[in-house]
């Protein structure tokens, strides 16, 4: 069994985890100095968001050069330091790798205009972050294709040299000890070679699919992506260990979502975004559960997260500030099937910050979700030793910290970190089939191998969940660890609790 599939991934946002020299920009030097609290909360990998120098019209998805860091951010030495401290620590580093285009202030844009989608006459074609998806460019006189800023010009995935380009990035960072990568937008890499016009949006797609404006028939999911992930998967194996492939799969469909995995020969982890979108309720979360094992083929692995850099947080948008509601969230992401993802500060309950308008950075609304770690109630939040240099607002919340809530066995944090514990010790929680209880409305419990049962109340009223001579090895109320049953147990409002059942409970 592959560590990532046992294991606890954690996604760091580098520029606001740990500010090391002051300039209010967290850097890679901060991260190594806070991999002792990784190693303490458990986790077996983290994803870096990107390291690589950026003009930062995109705060890094905006890449100016692959082989090389971000100054800003550190050296190469430190990042190669940083995956040796890491190792050292038990946990692996991912990196985030951004194919789908570059920075318009990549060397390539000018010298390899060859490298990139052009037309003479735009199509219909939509960006993702708004308006046409297509910028003149007056030296080359064509128009070339941006499925975000017009500064991230799209890269030809047609074209071979291309892709031998990306062949060179993966095995650069693979000889340094880097165990995968995070793959940008995976699904769009490849547009269709005769740039055809996507159809209009119907009342009956996914709100998301509408908010982009037209169906993304021509601007993803193309047969072809899957000949890359096949040679990339090829790169990967070919080393001790193999490195790992995890794509940002942004794909509504569970069966297209099945499709990123292959025959075994694509991506390791494909994202699940039709779970992450779903309100946080029992019944559509565990039927995007179900929708998701039902299209897995058997050699597949799950993934699941409920934040990230590009969404608010879970505490916010799923749980609406509610602490209870937290510690549910927590505990289902953690005794899924699959490889749980944790977005930093999700263990401490860390919610979206307000952003003044004279502050806002991210052209699209996304800096509520990328504010510094909270790591104590100081004016820098223990991030940075200049909180009026720190490169957002950092949140104030002195009951949402490290400091407030570790050692405190009833903290978010403390509950996190037994859940991933359990999760490690407890066969049925890493590699236990995933089975649905009938359960009461606004209940939902599933069974893990052949003795574990999560029950999780996302209601408003007191239930009771049947266990027959159960244990309860862990709970949102952390009380009742080694409560014993004999016929159910009886859950509160919001609240959630891992049983084990048989003769031994």
């Amino acid at each position: 069994m592959t560590w990532w599939r046992d294991g606890v991934l954690y996604q760091i946002y580098p520029r606001s985890w740990r500010d090391a020299n002051g300039d209010g920009v967290g850097d890679l030097e901060g991260i190594l100095e806070r991999l002792d609290y990784l190693a303490w909360l458990g986790v077996d990998g983290i994803w870096l968001n990107p390291t690589f120098p950026s003009p930062n019209a995109d705060w890094g998805y905006d890449v100016a050069d692959y082989l090389a860091v971000d100054p800003e951010l550190g050296t190469t030495g430190q990042l190669e330091r940083l995956v040796a401290e890491a190792g050292r620590r038990g946990i692996r580093v991912l990196l985030d790798l951004v194919p789908n285009h570059t920075s318009i202030a990549h060397p390539w844009f000018r010298e390899r205009p060859d490298y990139y989608v052009w037309s003479e006459r735009p199509n219909n074609w939509l960006s993702a972050f708004g308006g046409p998806a297509w910028t003149f460019d007056p030296e080359r006189g064509r128009y070339y294709l941006h499925d975000f800023l017009p500064e991230q010009p799209d890269l030809d995935w047609w074209n071979e040299d291309v892709r031998r380009e990306f062949d060179a990035i993966l095995r650069h960072w693979f000889d340094r000890g880097v165990a995968g990568f995070r793959i940008d937008v995976a699904h769009r890499i490849v547009k269709d070679r005769f740039l055809r016009d996507n159809p209009p949006v119907t009342p009956d797609d996914h709100p998301h699919v509408q908010r982009l404006g037209q169906r993304q028939t021509y601007t993803a999911n193309q047969p072809e992506v899957h000949e890359v992930f096949r040679r990339w998967r090829r790169i990967a194996d070919a080393y001790d260990p193999p490195r790992l492939l995890l794509g940002e799969t942004y794909v509504l469909d569970p069966h297209e979502l099945a499709q990123f995995y292959g025959a075994g020969d694509e991506l390791d982890l494909a994202l699940n975004f039709s779970f992450l979108h779903e309100p946080f309720e029992a019944a559509a979360l565990r039927q995007a559960v179900e929708a998701t094992e039902a299209a897995l083929p058997a050699h597949a692995w799950p993934v699941w997260h409920g934040s990230n850099h590009d969404v608010s947080r879970l505490p916010t948008r799923w749980c609406g500030g509610d602490d209870a509601k937290v510690r549910c969230a927590l505990l289902l992401l953690l005794t899924l099937r699959g490889t749980a993802l944790l977005y930093y500060g999700d263990e401490i309950g860390m919610r979206d910050v307000t952003v003044p308008a004279e502050r806002r950075l991210d052209r699209v609304g996304r800096d509520r979700c990328r504010t510094p770690m909270q790591w104590d109630a100081s004016a820098g939040a223990g991030f940075t030793s200049a909180p009026e240099r720190a490169w957002l607002p950092i949140g104030r919340d002195p009951a949402h910290t490290v400091e407030a809530q570790r050692g405190d066995p009833g903290s978010l944090l403390e509950l996190c970190r037994a859940a991933i514990a359990l999760r490690r010790r407890s066969a049925d929680l890493r590699r236990g089939a995933y089975a649905t209880v009938p359960a009461p409305e606004g209940v939902w419990v599933f069974r893990r191998g052949e003795r574990t049962l999560v029950a999780l109340n996302l209601s408003s009223r007191e239930v009771e969940v049947e266990a027959p001579a159960a244990r309860v090895v862990l709970a949102t109320a952390r009380e009742r660890e080694g409560e014993r049953v004999q016929r159910g147990i009886r859950l509160g409002p919001w609240s959630g609790a891992v049983v084990e059942t048989g003769e031994r409970a």
